[in-house]
């Protein structure tokens, strides 16, 4: 295939790009792929998870464009594209019962009015290949969830000349995804290797509350070696400074044994309008042959 390969990643927050799959993305960069951010919300309401910046009065105050700046230096880093789909942060609800969302948030809008923006940014953007959430979110906050469901309709939608009439000539993307880095086996892997080495693993706690949840073991289909550029996607992450404790549990594995036990990113194919065979090492498997 000749054409311009074009990888589009939604996500729902700023710092989930940098989070699931980042290594992916910067290794297309590396390769000429053409790769696009699609960020359904500005994170307005996420808590300041860096206890060093934690009750700093101006980030209080401007955490929107605390955040854009972040989001500039993780996509300079990463190499990629990034636009806003212009929503509003739902938060996470805490507490029992849950409080209701916030007026006005991504979580309450009307699916269908929703995929248009990212109908649009599809249309113009023309990827083969959308990268997203499964149905639960990967977790289930309110604003990942509402990025499946937009990721679905717009999927099926960008394509179809009849919807969105407004929002651009059509254009069918080839394969969908959802990011699945987060999976068992991976950190089973991970927990056993440091163990197996004297270390301390933080993934103990995680695997026991694994055990609590009633959910299905997601399909791995697709593993997309990209250990080159581990270094570059924990770069990005650091880059989300007010997300990201630079000491805390996401730095705790050491690189190399990364690199060795886990040197891949997973995906599971959701959809996909071409032939490929599983598993795939490749998200543009079947499409760089047509």
């Amino acid at each position: 295939m000749t054409e311009q390969l074009r990888l589009m990643a939604v996500h729902a927050h700023p710092d989930d790009e940098s989070s699931k799959g980042a290594a992916t993305m910067a290794k297309y960069v590396s390769e000429g792929v053409d790769v696009l951010v699609a960020t359904c919300t500005g994170g307005e309401r996420g808590s300041i998870l860096n206890p060093k910046l934690q009750g700093d009065p101006y980030i209080e105050e401007h955490i929107h464009e605390v955040r854009k700046k972040e989001m500039d230096e993780a996509r300079e880093i990463l190499g990629v594209k990034q636009e806003w789909l212009g929503f509003v942060d739902s938060g996470l609800p805490e507490g029992d019962p849950l409080p209701p969302l916030p007026d006005g948030c991504f979580a309450l809008q009307d699916v269908e009015a929703a995929a248009e923006p990212l109908v649009k940014l599809i249309r113009e953007f023309k990827p083969q290949v959308i990268t997203t959430y499964d149905e639960n979110g990967g977790y289930p906050h309110p604003d990942h969830i509402m990025t499946h469901k937009i990721s679905m309709v717009a999927f099926e939608a960008a394509g179809d000349p009849e919807k969105y009439p407004e929002a651009g000539e059509p254009w069918q993307p080839q394969k969908l995804y959802y990011n699945q880095g987060f999976n068992r086996p991976r950190t089973v892997a991970l927990h056993e290797a440091l163990l197996e080495r004297g270390m301390e693993s933080p993934y103990g706690e995680w695997l026991e509350r694994w055990k609590e949840f009633e959910r299905r073991e997601r399909t791995l289909t697709t593993y997309v070696p990209c250990a080159d550029f581990f270094e570059i996607r924990d770069k990005a992450l650091i880059a989300h400074a007010t997300q990201i404790d630079p000491d805390g549990g996401w730095f705790r594995v050491p690189m190399d044994i990364q690199k060795e036990v886990w040197p891949t990113e997973e995906y599971e194919l959701a959809k996909s309008l071409v032939d490929t065979s599983l598993p795939e090492d490749d998200l543009f498997a079947g499409i760089r042959n047509n």
